[in-house]
C-alpha cells in the first residue's frame, strides 16, 4: 500500500490497491472480471464512477503520474474505441478506465523497477500517431472511426498481422487487456455482467441444462480454448 494511502477500516473486507494489482497483473483479463466484489472496488484510486461521472479519489481530482496532455487524449479514444457505450453501460472512460491504466502503468514502475512495461504502452501510442500521419495527416485521435480502424486492424489480429507490426500488436494486447480489466473491475463493469457476487440467492435451480450440455461435451471430448488445446477431462 502506498504511504500515503488512507487506512482501512476492516481490513477483512477491504483489499489494497497493490493486493488488486497483483490479481489483476498474475491472471488473463477475463479471470480478473471475476474477482470477489471485495477486490474489484475497495482501492481508492480505482473507486470508478457510475454512468456519466468521472472517478476521483477522497483527496479530490484524479492526478495523472504517466501521460501527457496528449498521450491522456489518445488513451481516450483508443479506450473507447475497445469498450464504446451501449444500450446496457458507458464506455470505458465513462468508468475511469484511462485513469486505471495511467495508475497502473506507474504501479509497475515501482514493482519491476524499470520502465520497460510504460515504455511498450507509451511507444504504442507514438506509433499510432505515426501511422496516422503518414496515411491520414493527422494524429490518430484527430482521425475519423474508420481511419482509426483501419490502423487498429493491423495489429487487432495477431495471426494476420505482418512481422513487421508484431512489436505493435504485442503493444495492442496488452492495452486491450488493460482496459479490459479496468472496465470489468469498475463498478459500471460489475453491473454489466452483470456480476452478482457473495449475495443469496433465494432459490437454486441448479445449472442451466444447456449450459450443462455444454460443459459435459467437452469435459468428454475436450475443446480449443483462447490458450490452446484443452484437452478431455479423466478421472
Amino acid at each position: 500500500m502506498a504511504k500515503n494511502d488512507p487506512p482501512q477500516k476492516d481490513e477483512s473486507a477491504q483489499v489494497s490497491r497493490r493486493d488488486l494489482f497483483h490479481v489483476i497483473g498474475s491472471v488473463p483479463a477475463i479471470a480478473a472480471v471475476t474477482a470477489p466484489l471485495g477486490i474489484a472496488q475497495s482501492p481508492a484510486e480505482h473507486a470508478h464512477a457510475t454512468h456519466g461521472s468521472s472517478p476521483a479519489s477522497p483527496n479530490g481530482p484524479y492526478q495523472r503520474k504517466v501521460f501527457d496532455d496528449h498521450q491522456w487524449r489518445t488513451v481516450h479514444v483508443l479506450c473507447d474505441l475497445l469498450i464504446p457505450a451501449d444500450e446496457r453501460s458507458g464506455s470505458a472512460t465513462q468508468a475511469g478506465v484511462p485513469e486505471f491504466i495511467d495508475d497502473w502503468l506507474d504501479f509497475r514502475k515501482q514493482e519491476d523497477g524499470d520502465s520497460n512495461f510504460m515504455a511498450q504502452i507509451l511507444g504504442g501510442l507514438v506509433w499510432l500517431d505515426r501511422e496516422s500521419m503518414h496515411l491520414f495527416a493527422k494524429n490518430f485521435a484527430d482521425t475519423a472511426a474508420d481511419q482509426q480502424k483501419q490502423i487498429l486492424d493491423r495489429i487487432a489480429w495477431p495471426e494476420r498481422a505482418a512481422k513487421a507490426v508484431q512489436q505493435w500488436v504485442a503493444f495492442f494486447n496488452k492495452f486491450r487487456d488493460l482496459t479490459v480489466s479496468g472496465f470489468f473491475s469498475s463498478k459500471m463493469g460489475i453491473a454489466d455482467l452483470p456480476y452478482l457476487g457473495n449475495r443469496p440467492v433465494a432459490e437454486w435451480k441448479g445449472c442451466d441444462p444447456a449450459v450443462w450440455a455444454k460443459i459435459e461435451d467437452r469435459m468428454k471430448n475436450g475443446y480449443k480454448g483462447i490458450g490452446g488445446e484443452v484437452k478431455p477431462w479423466t478421472d
